[in-house]
């Protein structure tokens, strides 16, 4: 095995403990926008500080592109998810935020030419058939099946792009820059989350803040890791893997912590996807 596939594990957790903050912050009440918005301004403003303290800001034009759509991508995504958990089925959102784990290996594949084999392939619709077993409802909720369906696909889409991006960042040949990136990114995103939240005139409390801020400098470490890792890891293994691996991770935690019922079907899942994860790392 591949020694820099240990970035994989820290990875996945660094995803995992993002997730949990934010499920945290929406437990305790917080307004998700005015959190989203605060945690991409704080990751911005360290990295900005770091950027003086070091190099300065001297961008380059394709940092400031990806960089940008990259920005934009991020805060549509979560922005449409959060909003999406509140009025449509919260398992179909959450099997299509987890599912858009196909669109990057798509990119990686078709785009990039990264090699796949063919027990990868099988790993990797493993990983798929496990997320949906994982995230699937319990129940019909018979609300509204074409909207939480068009919510469903509007989620797969703009959370694919959103991490097809990420690792766009290695074939733009911006792995030795992707700080610089990431600060694009998250300037980006925090002023049109800050644009949003004025827009909806909420007023913004203490708490708010504060966990948008815990979660920015957590989301730092999270972003910078990951892009190390996308640096040297393939897409086709790093996304499948990491997809099922924080799935499996939130469920047990769910269950364990959070006091939710993890219903047969979603144990099968995390079986299936501990074992489509040792499928996938069957690199040549």
């Amino acid at each position: 095995m591949n020694p820099t596939y240990i970035w994989i594990p820290i990875t996945f957790c660094f995803s995992f403990g993002f997730g949990q903050l934010f499920k945290w912050s929406q437990r305790r009440g917080c307004y998700a926008p005015a959190v989203l918005a605060t945690n991409y301004l704080v990751v911005a403003g360290l990295l900005l500080l770091y950027h003086l303290l070091g190099e300065g800001l001297n961008f380059s034009a394709p940092v400031l592109l990806l960089g940008g759509v990259m920005g934009c991508s991020f805060i549509i995504s979560m922005s449409l998810m959060t909003w999406a958990l509140e009025v449509a089925d919260v398992a179909a959102v959450l099997t299509a935020f987890r599912l858009a784990i196909l669109v990057p290996i798509g990119a990686s594949v078709l785009l990039w030419e990264e090699e796949v084999s063919a027990i990868q392939v099988t790993g990797m619709a493993m990983a798929a058939a496990a997320l949906v077993l994982m995230t699937r409802p319990s129940s019909h909720t018979g609300r509204g099946g074409w909207r939480n369906l068009g919510l469903a696909f509007m989620v797969f889409a703009l959370q694919g792009i959103s991490q097809t991006c990420l690792r766009w960042v290695h074939y733009a040949g911006l792995d030795a820059q992707r700080l610089h990136v990431l600060f694009v990114t998250a300037a980006t995103a925090g002023l049109l989350g800050a644009l949003v939240v004025l827009i909806r005139r909420r007023q913004l409390v203490r708490a708010d803040l504060h966990m948008g801020g815990g979660i920015g400098v957590y989301n730092l470490l999270a972003l910078g890791v990951m892009l190390t890792a996308l640096s040297a890891i393939p897409g086709t293994t790093f996304f499948p893997i990491h997809g099922c691996a924080v799935v499996i991770l939130d469920s047990l935690f769910a269950h364990f912590y959070w006091k939710e019922k993890l219903s047969p079907l979603a144990a099968l899942g995390a079986l299936l996807g501990a074992s489509s994860m040792l499928l996938v790392l069957q690199v040549g």
